[in-house]
Protein backbone atom coordinates (compact mmCIF):
# COMPACT_ATOMS: atom_id res chain seq x y z
CA UNK A 1 0.00 0.00 0.00
CA UNK A 2 2.83 2.37 0.63
CA UNK A 3 3.79 2.00 -2.99
CA UNK A 4 0.39 3.43 -4.17
CA UNK A 5 0.26 6.28 -1.65
CA UNK A 6 1.47 9.04 -4.07
CA UNK A 7 -1.26 8.02 -6.53
CA UNK A 8 -4.06 8.16 -4.02
CA UNK A 9 -7.47 9.50 -4.97
CA UNK A 10 -6.74 12.74 -3.08
CA UNK A 11 -3.78 13.51 -5.35
CA UNK A 12 -5.78 12.74 -8.49
CA UNK A 13 -8.66 14.93 -7.30
CA UNK A 14 -6.33 17.90 -6.84
CA UNK A 15 -4.92 17.38 -10.33
CA UNK A 16 -8.42 17.17 -11.84
CA UNK A 17 -9.52 20.36 -10.05
CA UNK A 18 -6.40 22.19 -11.25
CA UNK A 19 -7.02 20.99 -14.82
CA UNK A 20 -10.67 22.10 -14.65
CA UNK A 21 -9.65 25.55 -13.39
CA UNK A 22 -7.12 25.89 -16.20
CA UNK A 23 -9.74 24.88 -18.78
CA UNK A 24 -12.26 27.33 -17.30
CA UNK A 25 -9.67 30.11 -17.39
CA UNK A 26 -8.79 29.35 -21.02
CA UNK A 27 -12.48 29.25 -21.97
CA UNK A 28 -13.08 32.58 -20.26
CA UNK A 29 -10.05 34.06 -22.01
CA UNK A 30 -11.27 32.76 -25.38
CA UNK A 31 -14.74 34.23 -24.81
CA UNK A 32 -13.22 37.57 -23.82
CA UNK A 33 -11.09 37.65 -26.97
CA UNK A 34 -14.09 36.74 -29.11
CA UNK A 35 -16.12 39.45 -27.38
CA UNK A 36 -13.45 42.03 -28.12
CA UNK A 37 -13.39 40.93 -31.72
CA UNK A 38 -17.14 41.37 -32.01
CA UNK A 39 -17.16 44.76 -30.28
CA UNK A 40 -14.32 46.25 -32.30
CA UNK A 41 -16.16 46.65 -35.64
CA UNK A 42 -19.11 48.41 -34.03
CA UNK A 43 -16.68 50.77 -32.31
CA UNK A 44 -15.22 51.69 -35.70
CA UNK A 45 -18.68 52.19 -37.18
CA UNK A 46 -19.65 54.38 -34.26
CA UNK A 47 -16.56 56.52 -34.81
CA UNK A 48 -17.45 56.90 -38.50
CA UNK A 49 -21.00 57.84 -37.57
CA UNK A 50 -19.81 60.44 -35.05
CA UNK A 51 -17.45 61.84 -37.68
CA UNK A 52 -20.32 62.14 -40.16
CA UNK A 53 -22.43 63.98 -37.60
CA UNK A 54 -19.56 66.35 -36.76
CA UNK A 55 -18.67 67.10 -40.36
CA UNK A 56 -22.04 67.19 -42.09
CA UNK A 57 -25.12 67.58 -39.86
CA UNK A 58 -26.23 70.99 -38.57
CA UNK A 59 -30.02 70.88 -38.14
CA UNK A 60 -30.30 74.07 -36.06
CA UNK A 61 -28.92 76.46 -38.66
CA UNK A 62 -29.80 77.55 -42.15
CA UNK A 63 -26.21 78.38 -43.06
CA UNK A 64 -25.72 80.15 -46.32
CA UNK A 65 -22.92 82.67 -45.99
CA UNK A 66 -19.13 82.70 -45.94
CA UNK A 67 -18.99 83.54 -42.23
CA UNK A 68 -21.05 80.45 -41.44
CA UNK A 69 -18.66 78.23 -43.41
CA UNK A 70 -15.54 79.82 -41.89
CA UNK A 71 -16.90 79.39 -38.36
CA UNK A 72 -18.34 75.90 -38.77
CA UNK A 73 -15.37 74.43 -40.60
CA UNK A 74 -13.13 75.63 -37.78
CA UNK A 75 -15.56 74.69 -35.00
CA UNK A 76 -16.03 71.19 -36.45
CA UNK A 77 -12.25 70.68 -36.63
CA UNK A 78 -11.81 70.54 -40.40
CA UNK A 79 -9.11 73.22 -40.51
CA UNK A 80 -6.67 72.03 -37.84
CA UNK A 81 -3.93 70.42 -39.91
CA UNK A 82 -4.96 71.45 -43.41
CA UNK A 83 -7.92 73.13 -45.04
CA UNK A 84 -10.59 70.66 -46.07
CA UNK A 85 -11.28 71.71 -49.65
CA UNK A 86 -15.02 71.02 -49.77
CA UNK A 87 -17.72 70.14 -47.26
CA UNK A 88 -21.50 70.00 -47.25
CA UNK A 89 -23.55 70.78 -44.16
CA UNK A 90 -27.03 69.27 -44.18
CA UNK A 91 -29.61 71.42 -42.37
CA UNK A 92 -32.10 68.69 -41.62
CA UNK A 93 -33.09 66.77 -38.55
CA UNK A 94 -31.20 63.50 -38.25
CA UNK A 95 -34.50 61.59 -38.50
CA UNK A 96 -35.20 63.26 -41.87
CA UNK A 97 -31.76 62.25 -43.08
CA UNK A 98 -32.36 58.68 -41.93
CA UNK A 99 -35.73 58.58 -43.71
CA UNK A 100 -33.88 58.82 -47.02
CA UNK A 101 -33.07 55.14 -46.44
CA UNK A 102 -36.57 54.27 -47.63
CA UNK A 103 -36.06 55.92 -51.02
CA UNK A 104 -34.99 54.03 -54.14
CA UNK A 105 -31.32 53.71 -55.09
CA UNK A 106 -30.15 55.98 -57.91
CA UNK A 107 -26.94 56.15 -59.90
CA UNK A 108 -24.13 58.07 -58.19
CA UNK A 109 -21.78 60.43 -60.02
CA UNK A 110 -19.19 57.66 -60.05
CA UNK A 111 -21.65 55.36 -61.88
CA UNK A 112 -22.38 53.06 -58.95
CA UNK A 113 -25.99 52.35 -58.02
CA UNK A 114 -25.65 52.93 -54.28
CA UNK A 115 -26.96 56.49 -53.91
CA UNK A 116 -30.30 57.70 -52.64
CA UNK A 117 -31.86 61.04 -53.33
CA UNK A 118 -34.09 63.46 -51.47
CA UNK A 119 -34.66 67.20 -51.21
CA UNK A 120 -32.71 68.69 -48.32
CA UNK A 121 -31.42 72.09 -47.19
CA UNK A 122 -27.64 72.27 -47.50
CA UNK A 123 -24.71 74.66 -47.38
CA UNK A 124 -21.72 73.83 -49.53
CA UNK A 125 -18.45 75.25 -48.22
CA UNK A 126 -15.61 75.47 -50.75
CA UNK A 127 -12.12 76.53 -49.68
CA UNK A 128 -10.99 79.70 -51.49
CA UNK A 129 -7.54 78.27 -52.30
CA UNK A 130 -5.68 81.27 -50.94
CA UNK A 131 -5.83 80.38 -47.23
CA UNK A 132 -3.65 78.25 -44.99
CA UNK A 133 -4.53 76.11 -41.98
CA UNK A 134 -5.68 76.80 -39.36
CA UNK A 135 -7.03 80.10 -40.80
CA UNK A 136 -8.89 78.56 -43.73
CA UNK A 137 -11.37 80.69 -45.68
CA UNK A 138 -14.47 79.39 -47.44
CA UNK A 139 -17.10 80.47 -49.94
CA UNK A 140 -20.63 79.37 -49.12
CA UNK A 141 -23.46 78.30 -51.35
CA UNK A 142 -26.75 77.57 -49.61
CA UNK A 143 -29.55 75.76 -51.39
CA UNK A 144 -32.52 73.50 -51.07
CA UNK A 145 -31.46 70.83 -53.43
CA UNK A 146 -31.87 67.30 -54.54
CA UNK A 147 -29.02 65.75 -52.54
CA UNK A 148 -27.47 62.41 -53.40
CA UNK A 149 -26.26 60.43 -50.41
CA UNK A 150 -24.26 57.20 -50.65
CA UNK A 151 -26.36 54.47 -49.09
CA UNK A 152 -23.33 52.32 -48.25
CA UNK A 153 -22.34 55.00 -45.76
CA UNK A 154 -25.81 55.75 -44.47
CA UNK A 155 -27.61 56.17 -41.16
CA UNK A 156 -28.62 53.24 -38.93
CA UNK A 157 -31.36 51.37 -40.71
CA UNK A 158 -29.60 51.48 -44.08
CA UNK A 159 -27.43 48.39 -43.99
CA UNK A 160 -25.90 49.44 -40.65
CA UNK A 161 -24.01 52.27 -42.24
CA UNK A 162 -23.96 56.05 -42.06
CA UNK A 163 -24.74 59.01 -44.34
CA UNK A 164 -22.04 60.52 -46.50
CA UNK A 165 -22.41 63.45 -48.83
CA UNK A 166 -21.50 62.66 -52.41
CA UNK A 167 -22.64 65.68 -54.38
Amino acid sequence: MTFLAPWSSLGISKAVIALQRTQAFLLLLLLALLGLGLVQPSYGQDRMYQRFLRQHVDPDETGGNDSYCNLMMQRRKMTSHQCKRFNTFIHEDLWNIRSICSTTNIQCKNGWMNCREDVVKVTDCRETGSSRAPNCRYRAKASTTSQALKSDSFAPGCSQSKPKCSR
